[in-house]
């Protein structure tokens, strides 16, 4: 009737999401595991393991780093985002952008500097290269 087989765990991946509200504005840090939309606004920073969504009405002013993100509002200052950055038609993005991938829709404002991690990994391989036959 009883068995003595070995209990399994079981890991739950993180599923949280959290909204700041649009008539909300938070001056400070954030990190969290789960996603992120804002409504509202941020002066501070923002670290999480998910994706952050910028609604029309949001506004980030600070660092951003996601694995993914959704820009429809404004954002300015350095964003990092190590898969895919959407871009938004009412977005507008200004500062330095790191990102993995990038979708820019028609009508998007995008003053940035922009650079892929895939090509400075490609740039990196191609100095050490010259390097090397240099030496």
């Amino acid at each position: 009737m009883f068995s003595k087989e070995s209990k399994k765990t079981s890991v739950k991946s993180v599923s949280e999401r959290n909204v700041i509200g649009k008539n909300t504005k938070i001056t400070g840090d954030i990190i969290s595991e789960g996603d992120f939309r804002i409504d509202g606004t941020l002066e501070g920073n923002i670290e999480t393991k998910g994706r952050i969504i910028i609604g029309e009405t949001g506004f980030i002013k600070g660092k951003a780093d996601c694995t993914n993100a959704d820009i429809e509002g404004k954002f300015s200052g350095d964003l990092q985002v190590s898969n895919t950055l959407t871009v938004k038609t009412s977005a507008n993005i200004t500062g330095d952008v790191v990102i993995g991938k990038l979708s820019v829709e028609p009508g998007a404002t995008f003053n940035a500097t922009c650079s892929m991690k895939g090509a400075v990994k490609e740039l990196k391989k191609n100095e050490q290269k010259s390097t090397e036959k240099t030496a």
